[in-house]
């Protein structure tokens, strides 16, 4: 039997004593699929985001085995994680086809782990950066992690450059660099920024588990950040078993408090370590330290739990990495500096995040319920089309009728919106071949799959969609974008450029619109009492209605997945309601300062309903009190619903 490491982490064998996970505790792994019959896996609690579709032998899958065995395998098998009772999401984002995914990708996956239920996720991979700064989607993603208190762990790369990877750059993410027994691994990433909200844990020579039940060793950040993500598994497990509040985010604050500081006079050897190296022992006292400071005497029983096996004297001098070569020297912090590193702004060793709180499904701890069934979207985009392979793009061509051009025949183009349409019209079946995109600007999000006995009607939409897609912007019926409610389905389809993306499966008309912004405006201000209104304010009113939109539209753009997402993207398309809360601003001559969207308090018996906040001010006057007007909307259903009045209020900010 093989140990996934060396357990050279002072305090980990001790915390294994304690516990080696628990069920409430759900880990997810964004990466490669993961060969689930591997031996080191029986008994696990292991569930995917796709359907089952096996294992072909390769790179992407082998790596993916081998980061979910350190964490997952089970006792007594070849390779024994490190939290093995805890349950397990894998998340395939690397596949045999696009073994580096994009931020949007990483994103998806992070959105998704989230939506599953989380409480920690691995990512054993990343996109180099100049900066610690990510796309659009990718920041959001990890927003929401702050926001839902899940612990994001990444590792920090493997380039061996004074260089950055996202997300482990971001704020809010716990990056994690490798370490042999002496030094840090040579081909661990390391940068001044790493050392506010990363650690090193060990990475080289890792035994772990590899497609078709074999072993295999690696080297890596890839090995090193889920030893940390079943480490922080393990102390969270520990909490909830003692009955403890702790959240996900503040085992990952402990885990930093914690490590082993490098005492080195040499800058660069403690920077190539990311400032400490992981420490068990120290983030258990940490923990003690703070449910002291928060409980008081009621938690003591609970502390001796958490501290079992902690050296409660142990200030000075470092545990971990204990040889005769030269190193670094490290020191635990004391008990009075982790008080006062837990007292002072935690943005200098990870966000501050207020735990939330989290519903439970038939599990006596509390924690994230892994979702099995599938998720609703509702998403805003462009409408595309994909032929995914070139014999599929040469068969519409031969089918397609020729384009005249003067009095000439000439060979049909099928990437010709124009032409396609009248394909697809004169052969509606046609369009079952083709993949439907909804596309964010230029990049694709997700294949729409028209499903059911109202099959052949969605797709006659869609077409009708593509040709006033194609209509000049100043027409009236001009569509800019659709709105597409339904059912991510668990498959993904490769389009012809080698991306994969989700397929959203649609089963009826219903949701499914056109949205012709020029006409939508138009009537929804015709619909208002606008007789004795100027001119002027009639377009004033029009021009801010389209600002409204577009701003959802580019400013807050999203993958349509979350709650709030929905709700937010179906009151961008909901242009009648929006128009008579700028109807009343601007009888009052105010202007939209802000959207927000946040839980209503007021939800009716099993929905999911989301208040939206749309803040006024006046221009004219920067004292005068703000309005807020407020209309609440249901995305319990694929297709979301408007409930109660509009509300509206004042507010000095």
């Amino acid at each position: 039997m093989t140990q996934p490491i060396d357990l050279q982490i002072p305090g980990l064998s001790e915390l294994r004593e304690a516990t080696l996970g628990d069920p409430s505790v759900v880990i997810a792994v964004i990466d490669g699929i993961v060969d689930v019959t591997h031996s080191c896996f029986k008994g696990a609690q292991i569930s995917s985001t796709i359907a089952d579709q096996g294992v072909v032998r390769h790179e992407t899958a082998d790596h993916g085995t081998f980061v979910t065995s350190l964490i997952a395998g089970q006792p007594g098998t070849s390779v024994q994680g490190i939290a093995p009772r805890c349950t397990f999401l894998t998340v395939p984002t690397w596949t045999r086809e696009q073994p580096r995914p994009s931020q949007l990708e990483l994103a998806r996956a992070i959105e998704t782990a989230v939506v599953r239920g989380a409480d920690i996720i691995n990512i054993s991979g990343g996109q180099y950066s100049d900066a610690p700064l990510a796309q659009d989607h990718l920041a959001r993603a990890v927003q929401l992690c702050i926001d839902e208190d899940v612990l994001l762990i990444a590792a920090a790369g493997n380039d061996g450059c004074e260089c950055l990877h996202v997300p482990a750059a971001l704020e809010g993410v716990l990056a994690v660099g490798s370490h042999g027994e002496t030094k840090a691994s040579n081909f661990s990433n390391f940068h001044e920024l790493y050392q506010r909200n990363g650690l090193s844990a060990p990475g080289e020579k890792i035994t772990g588990a590899q497609t078709g039940g074999s072993l295999v060793q690696m080297s890596g950040t890839s090995a090193a950040a889920p030893i940390v993500a079943g480490c922080a598994g393990l102390l969270l497990s520990l909490a909830r078993q003692s009955g403890l509040s702790f959240g996900a985010r503040d085992i990952g604050k402990a885990l930093l408090s914690g490590a082993n500081v490098c005492q080195s006079d040499v800058h660069q050897l403690c920077q190539r370590l990311l400032g400490r190296t992981l420490n068990m022992e120290g983030a258990r006292q940490v923990m003690n330290q703070l449910t002291t400071n928060t409980e008081g005497a009621s938690q003591e029983m609970n502390q001796e739990v958490i501290s079992a096996g902690a050296d409660q004297s142990c200030g000075c001098g470092g545990h971990a990495l204990e040889t005769d070569s030269p190193m670094p020297s490290f020191a635990m912090p004391a008990p009075a500096v982790v008080q006062q590193t837990l007292e002072t702004p935690l943005e200098t060793v990870m966000e501050t995040v207020q735990q939330s709180a989290v519903e439970t499904v038939g599990a006596e701890q509390s924690g994230h319920p892994i979702k099995d069934e599938g998720s609703f979207i509702y998403a805003l985009g462009t409408l595309g089309f994909d032929f995914g392979t070139e014999a599929r793009r040469d068969s519409f061509k031969q089918l397609m009728a020729p384009v005249q051009f003067n009095g000439a025949p000439l060979p049909a183009n099928p990437y010709d919106a124009r032409q396609l349409v009248e394909h697809l019209r004169v052969r509606p079946s046609e369009a079952r071949s083709l993949i439907w995109t909804v596309n964010l600007e230029l990049t694709p999000i997700y294949a729409v799959e028209a499903v059911g006995p109202y099959a052949a009607e969605i797709n006659a939409m869609l077409v009708n969609f593509l040709a006033d897609a194609n209509l000049p912007i100043s027409s009236a019926k001009f569509i800019e974008r659709v709105s597409v409610p339904g059912l991510v389905s668990g498959r993904s389809v490769r389009l012809f450029s080698g991306q994969y993306v989700p397929v959203v499966e649609i089963d009826a008309p219903r949701g499914l619109y056109g949205w012709a912004v020029n006409g939508l405006i138009a009537e929804a201000v015709a619909a208002m009492d606008t007789k004795n209104k100027p001119k002027e304010a009639v377009a004033a009113l029009s021009d801010t209605l389209r600002t409204f939109i577009d701003r959802v539209y580019f400013e807050v753009r999203n993958l349509g997945r979350l709650s709030p997402d929905r709700a937010l993207n179906f009151a961008a398309t909901n242009a009648f309601q929006a128009a008579k809360v700028f109807q009343e601003s601007f009888t009052m001559a105010m202007r939209l300062d802000s959207i927000e969207v946040e839980r209503s308090p007021y939800a009716r018996p099993d929905s999911d309903a989301w208040d939206i906040k749309l803040k006024f001010f006046d221009p004219e006057n920067s004292r005068r009190a703000r309005t807020i007007f407020r209309f609440t909307i249901d995305v319990s259903d694929v297709m979301p619903v408007t409930i109660g009045e509009i509300r509206s209020w004042s507010s000095s900010s």
